[in-house]
């Protein structure tokens, strides 16, 4: 049995989405969305707001967060991949479980972080003759600031023609005018995740170029749970190559639209996943969305 109306890969304005908490919530819920995760990038600030407009529409909440780590493999001699892994984490328990007191704060700090890093970028960008307004591009974020925010502010300043322009030619990975911040490794991530009742997913393993037999095996000596086979960014046969080949080996798998509104990964929700392959916490708060009955 297959379902698509589960998402969890999400994001709002406290990163980089363009659609506010209540509005990213509504679009969830027009599109049938039962089971909903606000991912945002390194923060949690908006789980609060999350839960009670997820409550409102009918759908059942579960906390998640987008953790930006170290890569962990080298990719396969391809130096446009990802800088970083992302990792996914759920905390089916709720977001005032006891032990979340201290991950919330570490999280934070992951936050607070991004500030310095974008002071510094655009102190880069100065010495080539580009002066950012800073506080335009703080306004952009609600909570974790970053390149995005960057992107967008050096557009519509007319700096670059497009938004990935601004990516290939100054903040990208590699690029003049990008730092590098410290991160975590994905041991951390899982350790501390685990450590507070949560559980992980590997985001869109497409984007880093490892072989995916490799990614997996590091998943599971790793203790982390699941992977992210049914992403809006990998194709039909992608898709099928890591859910076979994480179903092997003993590996749950996740669905996220990775929506960040409607200039990317426009529709939310609609990802089709075998319900038995989903992890465990996730099979059963969508058994109790459905015996809350339709909205």
């Amino acid at each position: 049995m297959w379902c698509s109306d589960v998402d969890m890969h999400s994001h709002s304005t406290h990163s980089d989405g363009t659609l506010e908490v209540k509005a990213l919530a509504a679009s969830m819920a027009q599109q049938g969305v039962r089971v909903w995760s606000l991912t945002d990038h390194d923060t949690t600030a908006g789980w609060e707001e999350a839960a009670v407009e997820a409550a409102r529409h009918g759908m059942t909440f579960l906390p998640g967060v987008e953790l930006t780590c170290v890569p962990a493999l080298r990719p396969a001699g391809d130096a446009a991949r990802e800088g970083s892994w992302h990792l996914l984490a759920y905390f089916p328990s709720g977001r005032d479980a006891p032990a979340m007191d201290e991950l919330r704060a570490w999280i934070t700090g992951l936050t607070h972080a991004r500030g310095p890093r974008m002071a510094a970028m655009i102190e880069r960008l100065a010495t080539f003759g580009i002066h950012v307004d800073e506080a335009k591009v703080l306004a952009r974020a609600d909570g974790a600031v970053g390149r995005p925010h960057l992107a967008a502010e050096l557009l519509d300043m007319g700096v670059v023609a497009t938004f990935q322009q601004a990516f290939d030619d100054w903040i990208g990975d590699g690029a003049p005018a990008n730092v590098e911040r410290p991160l975590p490794t994905i041991e951390e991530a899982s350790r501390r995740v685990h450590a507070a009742g949560g559980f992980c997913s590997l985001a869109h393993p497409v984007y880093y170029g490892v072989e995916t037999g490799e990614v997996l095996d590091l998943l599971n000596r790793l203790g982390i749970a699941a992977v992210e086979a049914f992403h809006g960014g990998h194709t039909d046969a992608y898709r099928d190559e890591v859910w076979r080949a994480a179903v092997e080996r003993g590996l749950a798998v996740t669905a996220g639209s990775d929506h960040h509104g409607p200039e990317h990964h426009p529709r939310p929700g609609h990802r089709p996943v075998p319900l038995a392959d989903l992890p465990e916490a996730v099979r059963q708060l969508r058994k109790g969305a459905q015996a809350t009955g339709p909205r």
